[in-house]
């Protein structure tokens, strides 16, 4: 198993908090705060894609 690198918390309201990492061999990791046993992985380009279409507000309409 790779050794994963965590950032902090990113929350929200409602202590909703996420955490993003990466791994040496180049993984990207998503978890919630207090779990990062269960995490959901993809290549760092992939976190990249995700976050540019939230942020261009593809994600919007879950909000």
């Amino acid at each position: 198993m790779n050794h994963i690198t965590w950032e902090a918390a990113y929350c929200g309201e409602g202590n909703n908090c996420f955490r993003i990492g990466t791994d040496d061999q180049g993984r990207a990791y998503i978890a919630v705060s207090g779990a990062e046993d269960r995490y959901l992985t993809d290549t760092r380009e992939a976190l990249r894609a995700l976050i540019r279409e939230i942020k261009a507000g593809k994600a919007d309409h879950l909000l």
